[in-house]
């Protein structure tokens, strides 16, 4: 096996072009020890990609240019120049110039993921308005990519090694929150999470924590009746087919005892009621994954940072724990694919081996580990 087959292809997507996208990319890559795990292939422009090494006075990293992903080297970071024209970064100023080419190269690396020229897809921060158009009339990467790829049930779930949390509602209006949440759609949810962590993690029986909505759990109903009469419901359902799940949990008791750690993920009912938890402990050190495509794609936990663009003080351990997160979970899609087309030689292969993969709780692969590490770290 040649060195270009033995790594995986990781794709990445630039983001907008005047956030600090550009910097955590190159930041993580200038550690040439990630190379010896994947081969980067960013799309965007060999022109952009130098103006922020001269914005942040990074001389001695460079991109390899190249016209198409099969050219990639692997012994290098490399950029397939989606466009030719030299576009000009106006850093930390969102325009509409930068928003497009955004979807520029989005829409590129989509392409060579279907294609399978890469394989996995790991996307820089956009910005939610600028980017908007005919062609990207979404509220973020989740939802565009879901259609791209005609997913019918997927979910953003946030990685780390402190909790791991997905929501019932993503990006909808708090105003909506509830009339969103029904009998059915909880239960799918959780049916959802059950059957996904044992492909993307090995978890073969996930622990599942399920947040109330209301304060107090609605206070028997005092404050609100929705988890008397949906969420308490679709839990008990659950339990009986036999899934490991509990709750619901009163948001602000379950994270302030730190509860959190006891569970593998936790249902969250709205945005905000779980990142606001989740990005409290790991700001700069989680994982954007979505769930239920049919191809890896990870992010960093964070946006486009305009504020800070071009000053060289962006943490690229987010990005960085994106590729990683990503790798894993490529790979332990392709492991239980083989343990799933020939289970008797998996089992038995593994009870010799003393492999505990399918046999208790373990944390989600990526955060935290460094380019030192060749395996997850944590179990």
């Amino acid at each position: 096996m040649t060195a270009h087959e033995a790594k995986v292809r990781v794709g990445i997507s630039c983001g907008d072009l005047n956030g600090i996208g550009h910097e955590v990319i190159i930041k993580t890559f200038l550690d040439t020890r990630m190379l010896d795990e994947c081969l980067p292939i960013l799309y965007g422009s060999r022109f952009v990609s130098a103006q922020h090494r001269r914005i942040l006075g990074i001389p001695d990293f460079s991109f390899n240019p190249i016209k198409d992903a099969d050219e990639a080297n692997p012994k290098r970071a490399n950029v397939v120049n989606v466009w030719d024209e030299e576009v000009e970064v106006h850093i930390g100023t969102p325009t509409p110039e930068s928003g497009a080419y955004a979807l520029r190269s989005l829409q590129a690396a989509v392409a060579d993921l279907k294609a399978g020229k890469i394989d996995i897809l790991v996307t820089a921060p956009i910005d939610k308005q600028n980017i908007q158009s005919p062609e990207f009339n979404f509220p973020g990467h989740t939802e565009y990519l879901a259609q791209e790829f005609a997913a019918e049930e997927y979910s953003m779930l946030m990685l780390s090694e402190q909790m791991n949390v997905t929501f019932m509602t993503g990006h909808v209006a708090l105003s909506e929150v509830a009339r969103s949440l029904t009998f059915e759609n909880i239960i799918k949810k959780i049916r959802f999470i059950d059957r996904h962590f044992p492909i993307d993690f090995a978890i073969r029986r996930p622990r599942i924590a399920v947040l109330g909505l209301n304060p107090h759990n609605g206070d028997g109903g005092v404050i609100g009746r929705e988890e008397q009469e949906i969420i308490v419901p679709a839990i008990r359902k659950a339990k009986e087919d036999g899934l490991l799940v509990f709750g619901p949990f009163a948001a602000d008791g379950f994270f302030g005892s730190g509860a959190h750690g006891q569970f593998d993920v936790i249902l969250a009912m709205y945005h905000d009621q779980g990142l606001i938890p989740f990005k409290s402990m790991n700001f700069d050190r989680g994982v954007n994954f979505t769930a239920g495509l049919p191809f890896v794609r990870t992010s960093p936990d964070h946006g486009t940072g305009f504020d800070i663009a071009g000053k060289g003080v962006a943490s690229e351990q987010s990005f960085r724990d994106a590729v990683f997160t990503g790798i894993d979970i490529f790979n332990e899609r392709k492991r239980h694919a083989e343990f799933s087309a020939a289970p008797l030689q998996v089992q038995d292969r593994r009870e010799r081996a003393g492999d505990d993969r399918n046999s208790g709780r373990r944390r989600p692969p990526g955060p935290g580990r460094g380019p030192k590490q060749a395996s997850p770290k944590g179990a």
